[in-house]
Parts: C-alpha cells; structure tokens; sequence
C-alpha cells in the first residue's frame, strides 16, 4: 500500500461510525459532580455536630479529668445510713411499737394474717402459686394451710405430727416455684404440691427434723436435724441419682439453706455433693444467729443477736441485727439493727402498739419479696427492709405464730 492511500481509507472508515452524544455525557458528569457535593455536605454537617458533642463533654469536665455528669436521683423515700458496724453501713429500724403506721407493701397477705375462715380441700381448689403456709391444729396432728397468689386458701388433707414438741413449719417451707411445701416429720419429708394435690411421703434415717431449705433448682430439699442433715430428691431424678444422701454436718439445723449459709466468721457457699465452701469471709460481732439464711441473686441475709454496740446501745435487751450480705463483689452489704423502743413514747391515742422489747428469738428473715427487699418478722409483724433506700415498711400484722412465706407474694 502506499503512503497516499492511508488518508482516504482512514476517512472512508471513520464515517462507518456514530458520532458521540456530547450533551448526554455533559450531563452524567454533572450528575456525578452535584452527588459528591451532597456527600461532602452532609459529612461536614455529621463532622460538626460530632465536634459540637465532644466539646459540651469537655466544657463539663472538671479538673480531675472526668466529665461532672449528674448521678441519677437517689430512692423515693432515702434514708441515709447511721453510720458503719465492720465496715458495713448500718440502719436503725423504726422502733417497736411503731409497726403499725409504717407505709405497707402490698401482698396476698393482707393487713392482718389470722387463721381463713373460708378454707377450701386442695384436692378440689388447687394453687398454682403459693404466697404463705400456716398451720392449724387438730388434736395432736397439724394440717397444712396454703394461701394462693389470687388470695385463696386451700387445706391438704394430710396430718404433721410435732417436731421438738413444736409445731413442724420451717420459714423455707415453699420450693423456689411456688408449687410444693415441704415439711419436716420424725425419720421423714413430706411434701405437698398446690398445683396437684399429690401428696409425698420421703423416708429419712431415724431422727427428729426441724428445718427445710431448697436448692435453687427445685428438685432437692435439704432437712437439717440435730444430729444428720440430708439432702432428698423431690423432683424427677436422673440416671443413678442417688435419691437421699447425707450432708455435711452443720452446728445448728438451721443452718442447712442452699446456695449460701451466712455463719460466725465466712458466707458459706453449698456445693451439689453435700459439702460447703466458703464464698467469703465476714467479721461481724455475733453472739448467735438466729433463723435460716435466705438468698436472692445478689445476696444472702440473716439475722443475728449483737454483742454489745457501741453505735447502738442498748439497756435492757442484746441488740438483734438484719443481715443483708452481698454475695457480689460489686455490690455493698448492708446491717439493720433492731433496737429498743423509745425512751419517751408518744402517749397520745392513735400514736402507735405498747412498746416492747425485742427478746432473743423475736426475729428471723423469712425470705426476699425481691432482689432488693428482704423480709423479717418481728414480734407481732412482718416487715419488709428496702435495701436500696433503707426504708422499712409492714407488710403484715400476725395473727398467727409461726408462717412460711413464697413467691406467691409477688405481684
């Protein structure tokens, strides 16, 4: 080919194709311009709110280094501690005699517990939620009394003979769901269900029991006597489950409650196999304590008879103290002390019951309404002790001696 032939073939193709849309093309470029300005737009906007919030936290923070944020509002109703036993802080109850006209938590129990008139057979009126037990006497046996969470009452047809010439209701008589009570009987556990009637019968070794404590999954009942305590299968076993086995021995029946026991000197934590380890230790200045421990998720609580206390003194009676141990490190412990009445009380009509001293063996925690209210029974009352704000409050007068209380209470 020759050189002058390149030219007109170079036009003769080049007319074969189509001329490019300038315009179309203008416009997609513009279109990609005008959203990258958008994009910039709005990072700068996000960029200077950012930098607005920044700047507030730093004009609020103080010369330590940390932002002065407000905490939030204490507790309706706080009370500020009396000061500390141990290094924990301690609250002084209202004084006896002023039961009455402390503000109420409202429970299936109503304001006075007395023995129902209207008692229906459980076999016929079953519960699906126990809030209390009681006992009613009939000759020389006791037949079982369950209140429902609805406020009914229904009686097992079953007689308790007496343990220690008492009547045989331990204050952990209610499983953790609210369906079973136990109850401990010479050489023997008896159960009855709410929710079905069905009533059991658990032989133990000879002996006299008196308390009974749940493990926190409900299948298993731990009976504490004098001489043996012993941990009973309730529930469904599983393959090879030995169904009564005994436990490590304990100083006082009282003693054998699951998951924790608060004794003399450590927090007690319960081991599946039958054996105690212990959680924590615990300085308090105990003579004795009194009742079982009750436990709720974050702690343990207890009740024990004082040596003397400088920050409370007292004249005719041993100080008693409400015991709520942390079983979390990040969380307080907290004391309640029970002191004496008033040296002057009001005389006027309406001003409140006689008072009275609180005599060793008057007091004892009888469970947790919830993670942050333990319950207590005084002599005549039970109460119910606020952890988060230290305020105490009635839940019932007793018209009765002895009662168990359960998760029915809750609303």
């Amino acid at each position: 080919m020759r050189r002058e032939d390149v030219r007109p073939l170079l036009l003769q193709t080049t007319d074969l194709l189509s001329e490019p849309d300038l315009a179309d093309a203008a416009w997609a470029a513009g279109l990609v311009v005008n959203r990258r300005r958008r994009r910039l737009t709005a990072l700068s906007v996000i960029a200077v709110i950012a930098l607005a919030v920044v700047a507030s936290i730093l004009i609020g923070t103080g010369t330590r280094g940390r932002a002065d944020i407000t905490p939030p509002p204490t507790p309706p109703g706080y009370i500020e501690s009396s000061g500390k036993i141990s290094g924990i802080d301690f609250w002084v109850a209202p004084p006896p005699g002023s039961e009455r006209f402390l503000d109420r938590l409202e429970t299936p129990l109503g304001d006075r517990l007395d023995l129902p008139h209207k008692v229906r057979p459980l076999a016929k009126h079953t519960l699906h939620n126990i809030a209390a037990v009681l006992l009613v006497k009939h000759g020389d046996r006791y037949a079982p009394l369950l209140l429902g969470a609805d406020g009914s009452w229904a009686q097992a047809d079953v007689g308790l003979a007496p343990v220690d010439n008492g009547p045989p209701l331990s204050p952990g008589a209610i499983s953790p769901d609210g369906h079973v009570a136990a109850f401990p009987q010479p050489g023997a556990l008896v159960t009855v269900d709410a929710t079905t009637a069905q009533i059991a019968r658990f032989p133990l070794p000879g002996g006299d029991y008196l308390s009974v404590s749940w493990v926190a999954d409900g299948r298993w009942a731990l009976v504490g006597g004098r001489d043996a305590t012993y941990q009973v299968l309730v529930g469904e076993g599983g393959y090879g489950e030995d169904p009564v086995f005994r436990v490590a021995a304990t100083r006082d029946p009282n003693e054998a409650t699951s998951p924790f026991r608060i004794q003399t000197g450590a927090v007690m934590r319960y081991m599946f196999n039958g054996q105690w380890m212990e959680d924590n230790p615990l300085t308090l200045p105990v003579r004795s304590w009194q009742g079982q421990t009750f436990s709720s998720i974050t702690g343990a609580a207890r009740v024990f008879v004082s040596e003397t206390l400088p920050q409370v003194p007292t004249r005719v009676s041993q100080p008693q103290v409400v015991a709520a141990i942390s079983t979390l490190s990040t969380m307080p412990s907290r004391l309640l002390v029970l002191g004496e009445p008033q040296d002057s009380p009001p005389t006027q009509e309406g001003a409140g019951d006689r008072p009275f001293v609180r005599e060793v063996g008057c007091c004892a925690v009888l469970g947790w309404y919830d993670d942050n209210n333990v319950l207590f029974r005084v002599r005549g009352w039970v109460l119910a002790w606020n952890l988060d704000s230290g305020r105490v409050r009635r839940v019932t007068e007793l018209g009765v001696d002895q009662v168990a209380l359960g998760p029915g209470l809750r609303p």
